[in-house]
């Protein structure tokens, strides 16, 4: 990360403390002075902006971390479903093979991508509202036919 880029990274959690912590102008103007002997953010040095944050923390500001995102522990109650849909669906004789190779392919005509981890979330609910729709035809012609 460059000088800069950090640099925009603290200046911006500095704004965001400043706002959560709903501290008027000339409050904030005043911190500036006290902690870093400037008028303005603009004018902060990496010591500055480090000092200033440390202070808004000290003020009650609890910046917020970012998670990793972990798209197969984020997925997995939809991946589940669609499994468990495509299985019931197997299990009332609509489809033939159950392997999470049919699945795919499945998903890829419905979709055009390859492998049902790699759905959008949108991706996905196309997915398990087009399965919804094929079980409930299929059920309707099961009980038609008794």
């Amino acid at each position: 990360m460059t000088a800069a880029d950090q640099k925009r990274r603290d200046l911006a959690k500095i704004h965001i403390a400043r706002k959560e912590l709903g501290m008027e102008e000339e409050d904030y103007r005043a911190m500036l002075q006290d902690v870093a002997g400037v008028g303005s953010s603009a004018d902060l040095t990496v010591a500055g902006r480090s000092k200033v944050l440390r202070r808004l923390e000290k003020l009650g500001w609890k910046p917020k971390t970012r998670k990793p995102r972990q798209k197969i522990t984020a997925r997995e109650p939809v991946d589940r479903k669609i499994r468990a849909l495509w299985l019931d669906l197997a299990n009332l004789g609509a489809v033939r093979d159950r392997s999470e190779k049919a699945l795919n392919s499945y998903v890829s005509r419905q979709t055009g991508v390859d492998r049902m981890d790699w759905l959008s979330s949108k991706q996905a609910e196309k997915v398990i509202e087009a399965l919804k729709q094929w079980q409930s035809r299929v059920e309707k012609q099961q009980r038609g036919a008794q």
